[in-house]
């Protein structure tokens, strides 16, 4: 039967923030850039120079903030903008044609902010005019003037150069970018397009005719570049490793491989589009074209309608041995294999963009029903392209299915060379599972349940299987190895983590940290909550796997370490600022014997260890977790590290942040900060902040007592005034304020219950003057002690009293 194409819509673009702005960017502007983040979430669009603001719009969909960028005239907009694959959380690169790069990033605070910016050309004199992001590297073609005179042609056609930096996650700067390595001198311009495994450097409108039917392939994990010439059907391989310092000089490298430069004409293409199996390219004449990664090239196919100039859109897509081709308002679907035309559909708009397939793992629920077909996007939504089973297909039954797929199982595993068959299995009694499977099976389930029930784990152990195929081909080794960790930690976190499994999780965290840590976000469904915490929906059965298994202090055997404690080590690693949330989040998870509540050590006495020992660790980190705990000897023992550091303001707001039901912890850290507030002078200023932290229940006169506990001795007789470089006392005028906020808000009427309460109710004017009498002055040699005497208040004096 014929398979039929469908077109099934996914989304209106209603679920995604800023809905109304992303349909008017993709319905009015034809040659707006569009991109999707490794996970499907987010889209970008960049629109070209001149066009109306914005120029850059990031939307995402589900909970988050969309970013709008838009640059007055004169400020060019960006060249070109990527979405880095890092799953902690988004971040976007942004680069300009003068190599000003910025990185933007989403979920530590409110929306999205610039987390670092750099410079690709620091020299100046320099203009890029390509750039890629390919599996964790940035690579850049530039323009520079030191053009040098060659053989192959005028100075201005090989004036370019083709660098490379690595990128790697880090955590407030979202990532850090390595050293500029040069990969190609002297080259012509080249435009860059990125698959999964390679990376393509592909001749544009400038290049020189002399070389613009050459194209370049490097491969970094293999450390090798091609050089073809597809038309001549050339190739050469060339090793190209940064790592060991490998570098080309183009005119040099092409002086070496005879038969490159023979006159032919140059490439003439309308679309490149790199994919899985290579790099598409369609032609003015409407033919299609596959290069593959060894530099050879083979015809796919031919449109029905060929693209006209230059100022037709076009895109290009595979899926499923198909290639899928969007000319204006026309879809085609042709057999990769055969070329024929398969089908073809008319689409209401000619503003149509084919996305990328998510990266392996990385998908969501959205990204697993489109596995297997082609998203297309426009301003009426979101759309699958697809081959969809024609209706009154009949489905095995159910016995059947067990025989066939055991037959394939003990098949692949036999050493002997006579084919099993599914009647061998059903009457040897050697093969007894799929026997008492079947037995099971019958007249209990029906098929269609059956398949309903079991669809998304046949999908899983089929994927599984095919990735274990591309892995042990060396196909797509990075991406698969990184999918496969991300498998194995999601099965080993439904088993019970303890001995070969335990030591099994640890190494694949040592391994591939990145991919292992996104398995466990998506465990545990941890989601920033736009405060600086995290929130997770994971079923405490998941939590109490993550908790538990603590080792209680003591040495881990062989270096093997709990599930908590190896999240925390990945943490350090990857995203040290998320450690203390993740710490706080995990103490609310705690249930009897398993984390936080139950024997052994406390959680954040736990990812404490991690950090290593006192005096080595980070101390920000240690503050944080301290804080976080709730624990009231740890809290005091944060806020002592914050006195001894004079951060006062930091230590009063870890005391007022403590709620009405630790209010012994909130007053035993007001009487450390109220001793030092005795002792110097430097927290006048929050002085505010020490009376909104005075407990209640305080009387004056405990307060008083407190305060002369810690008032520095006093050596020599008190003066009115300090002396020049020393600091001045405590004043009564200072601790007014305090005295207010321990006293009662109205004057009592009853007996006073305080020897100091009285100061309390000045009425504002003073007592009357009592009578005096005849006024004598004074000698200092009569009353010695009256040297440092002097009057602090209104109309005092001394009388003689005879």
């Amino acid at each position: 039967m014929k398979r039929m194409g469908t077109l099934r819509l996914l989304s209106d673009l209603s679920h995604f923030s800023g809905a109304a702005r992303l349909r008017e960017l993709l319905a009015g502007d034809r040659a707006v850039r569009v991109r999707c983040s490794p996970d499907g979430r987010h889209l970008l669009l960049l629109r070209p120079p001149g066009a109306p603001s914005p120029q850059l719009l990031v939307a995402v969909r589900g909970p988050g903030a969309e970013l709008e960028r838009a640059w007055p005239a004169g400020h060019p907009p960006p060249l070109d903008a990527f979405f880095l694959p890092w799953p902690a959380r988004p971040a976007l690169l942004l680069v300009w044609e003068s190599g000003l790069t910025e990185v933007w990033g989403a979920g530590v605070g409110p929306g999205w902010q610039l987390l670092r910016s750099t410079e690709l050309c620091p020299g100046g004199g320099a203009r890029v005019v390509a750039v890629a992001a390919h599996r964790g590297r940035l690579v850049w073609c530039e323009e520079r003037q030191d053009g040098a005179e060659g053989w192959l042609g005028p100075p201005a056609a090989f004036s370019h150069y083709v660098c490379v930096r690595t990128l790697e996650p880090s955590g407030e700067a979202g990532t850090n970018l390595g050293p500029t390595h040069i990969l190609l001198r002297h080259c012509p311009p080249f435009g860059l397009l990125a698959s999964r495994k390679d990376l393509f450097l592909v001749p544009t409108a400038t290049t020189w005719p002399g070389v613009s039917h050459i194209l370049l392939i490097w491969s970094p994990s293999k450390g090798k570049v091609m050089v073809a010439a597809p038309c001549l059907g050339l190739s050469h391989s060339k090793s190209l490793n940064p790592g060991r310092g490998d570098t080309w000089d183009f005119r040099t490298l092409l002086r070496g491989l005879p038969g490159l430069l023979c006159p032919v004409k140059p490439l003439t293409v309308h679309t490149w589009a790199p994919t899985a199996q290579g790099l598409l390219l369609l032609d003015f004449r409407g033919a299609v074209s596959l290069v593959q990664s060894h530099g050879g090239m083979r015809a796919v196919g031919t449109v029905q309608e060929a693209p006209v100039g230059l100022a037709g859109s076009a895109a290009l897509g595979t899926f499923h041995g198909t290639l899928a081709c969007v000319l204006g308002s026309t879809l085609e679907l042709l057999d990769m294999g055969s070329g024929q035309l398969l089908e073809r559909k008319v689409l209401s708009t000619d503003r149509v963009h084919l996305l990328a397939p998510p990266a392996p793992g990385m998908e969501d629920e959205e990204g697993l029903e489109t596995r297997g077909g082609l998203r297309l996007l426009s301003a009426l939504g979101l759309f699958r392209v697809g081959w969809e089973a024609p209706q009154g297909l009949e489905v095995p039954s159910a016995e059947d299915l067990v025989f066939e797929e055991a037959c394939e199982y003990y098949q692949r595993r036999s050493l002997r060379g006579a084919q099993l068959t599914p009647e061998e299995l059903r009457h040897n009694s050697t093969f007894r599972a799929p026997q008492a499977l079947a037995s099971i099976l019958q007249g209990h389930v029906s098929p269609s349940t059956l398949l309903t029930t079991l669809r998304a784990e046949l999908r899983d152990y089929r994927a599984l299987d095919q990735l274990k195929a591309h892995v042990v081909a060396g196909d797509e080794e990075e991406a698969g190895w990184t999918e496969l960790a991300e498998h194995e930690v999601a099965r080993l976190l439904r088993t019970e983590l303890v001995g070969d499994q335990l030591a099994q999780l640890n190494t694949v965290f040592q391994a591939l940290p990145t991919a292992a840590w996104g398995a466990v976000l998506r465990a545990l469904q941890l989601q920033p909550d736009g405060n600086g915490r995290l929130r997770s929906h994971a079923p405490p059965d998941v939590w109490k796997k993550v908790l538990g298994g603590s080792s209680a202090g003591k040495e881990p055997p062989n270096g093997i370490l709990p599930p908590f404690e190896l999240l925390c080590q990945c943490l350090c690693r990857l995203e040290p600022q998320w450690l203390p949330p993740f710490v706080e989040l995990a103490q609310q998870q705690g249930g009897p014997g398993w984390g936080a509540g139950g024997p052994g050590l406390p959680l954040y006495r736990r990812a404490l260890a991690v950090l290593g020992d006192e005096g080595t660790r980070s101390e920000a980190l240690e503050l944080e977790l301290l804080l976080g705990s709730g624990r009231p000897k740890a809290v005091l023992q944060a806020v002592g590290q914050l006195v001894q550091k004079e951060q006062w303001e930091r230590a009063l707001e870890a005391g007022l942040a403590l709620g009405p039901s630790s209010p012994l912890l909130r007053s035993e850290i007001f009487k450390l900060l109220l001793a030092e507030f005795a002792r110097h002078r430097r927290l006048d200023a929050y002085l505010p902040l020490l009376c909104r932290l005075c407990p209640p229940d305080l009387a004056p006169a405990e307060l008083l007592l407190l305060l002369r506990t810690h008032l520095p001795d006093e050596l020599e007789p008190p003066t009115p005034f300090p002396e020049p470089g020393t600091e001045p006392p405590l004043t009564v005028g200072l601790l007014r304020a305090l005295l207010e906020q321990t006293g009662a808000q109205g004057r009592p009427s009853g007996p006073v219950l305080s020897l100091y309460e009285d100061i309390l109710w000045d009425p504002g004017t003073p007592p009357p003057t009592p009578p005096r009498g005849p006024v004598t002055a004074l000698q200092a040699s009569d009353h010695p002690g009256l040297e440092a005497w002097a009057p602090s208040g209104q109309g005092l004096c001394v009388t003689d009293t005879g």
